[in-house]
């Protein structure tokens, strides 16, 4: 089994790195790799130029929608057998890496059900061969074990959590994000912000270096992420920022998120917004709402990011979740989000199963504590 045995996917990095990708594959001894993307990425300079960089064809499918459903997913893995595909290049946002990760599931589990696959461990077996190249710093995905997708009926967003998911090569290109729109730039850096910062309180499932990658990756988001929304053409910042989202995707996939995310997929499934947009406008009702079990953590949090280094515990708690809303504001995130108020029953039931029992979140919210923070999310007055 080729992915329970490496811990980690085998990191390629470096401004041109995509091409060595053809490299790999002689290395891996595939031949027929299948591309999967979306159609912004499909029409880019470099997605033309990595095409043509091999003697032997991709075969290529970019239709990729954002918040990929079940139903995507598997009419890729049609796609892949009928062009007889012997392993998978995804290039994109979590939502290539996503549906390429929820193909592969279908491919290692021919006869089983998508939808039976959700939860922890129930792919069991080898997938193919798995490049994931991301497009965004991002969801992480090129470094977890974890796809997410929708319910084709209800759009509810959920998990497929299984170590044969893990991709075997991620490739950090940072000259592929320099076209990234500034919105999306803000929106999935928050969401590495989430995973790191979520990742941190969750203590009983870290692993001997989940604690130090998380102090990493805050500290390079804090440092890279106001940089690359102000010029996208930054190459450092963009490198900065693919390596902090990797770290703190390594350290999800060992310790999991929390509430913050919970709301925000019962969010995104019902607004259909963009993930990281909503963690970014969730994560301080949450860490306020947690009040002094978190403060040592953020405590902590906020003096490597140097945020009120002579305040006490206290004082640099609330400094750091100031400084997360000033980024927001900085970047043009808003403080509030607009849903229907008489949604929020469902909305905190959604979010209270998806967190319990699964993640060693630091305060247990029951679905009223989920409800009081949705109502705060709300526009208010609206």
């Amino acid at each position: 089994m080729h992915h329970a045995n490496d811990e980690l996917a085998e990191k390629i990095e470096g401004v041109d790195s995509l091409f060595s990708i053809p490299d790999v594959l002689d290395r891996n001894e595939v031949e027929r790799p299948l591309i999967v993307t979306d159609p912004k990425v499909s029409k880019s300079t470099f997605f033309e130029s990595f095409i043509n960089d091999r003697e032997t064809g991709y075969v290529v499918y970019h239709w990729v929608k954002s918040d990929p459903t079940v139903q995507q997913a598997e009419e890729i893995a049609e796609f892949y057998r009928k062009n007889e595909c012997d392993s998978f290049i995804a290039i994109g946002g979590g939502s290539a890496i996503d549906a390429a990760k929820g193909a592969a599931a279908c491919i290692a589990r021919p006869g089983k059900v998508l939808m039976n696959m959700r939860g922890l461990m129930r792919v069991k077996r080898e997938t193919p061969f798995f490049i994931a190249v991301p497009t965004t710093a991002g969801t992480g995905s090129e470094t977890t074990s974890i796809a997410v997708l929708s319910d084709n009926a209800t759009g509810q967003k959920f998990a497929i959590n299984d170590p044969h998911l893990m991709p075997d090569v991620a490739v950090l290109d940072p000259s592929l994000l320099i076209s990234l729109p500034k919105e999306e730039t803000a929106y999935t850096g928050m969401d590495a912000l989430t995973h790191a910062v979520e990742a941190y309180m969750n203590t009983p499932f870290h692993l001997d270096d989940t604690a130090e990658d998380c102090e990493d990756a805050v500290e390079g988001i804090m440092d890279a992420l106001p940089k690359a929304y102000e010029d996208g053409e930054d190459l450092q910042a963009r490198e900065e920022m693919l390596i902090a989202s990797y770290t703190a995707g390594t350290a999800l996939n060992a310790s999991g998120v929390g509430n913050v995310h919970a709301i925000a997929h019962a969010l995104g499934g019902a607004l259909h917004l963009p993930h990281g947009m909503i963690n970014a406008v969730v994560m301080p009702y949450v860490l306020r709402e947690y009040g002094s079990v978190v403060v040592p953590d953020l405590a902590k949090l906020a003096s490597v990011c140097d945020i009120e280094k002579d305040g006490t515990r206290q004082e640099r708690a609330a400094g750091f979740i100031k400084a997360i809303e000033n980024m927001n504001e900085d970047m043009g995130i808003p403080k509030h989000l607009d849903f229907d108020e008489k949604d929020i029953p469902k909305l905190a039931a959604w979010a209270y199963r998806e967190v319990n029992p699964l993640y060693p979140v630091p305060v247990i919210f029951d679905r009223k504590k989920f409800a009081k923070i949705l109502r705060q999310v709300r526009s208010s007055g609206s």
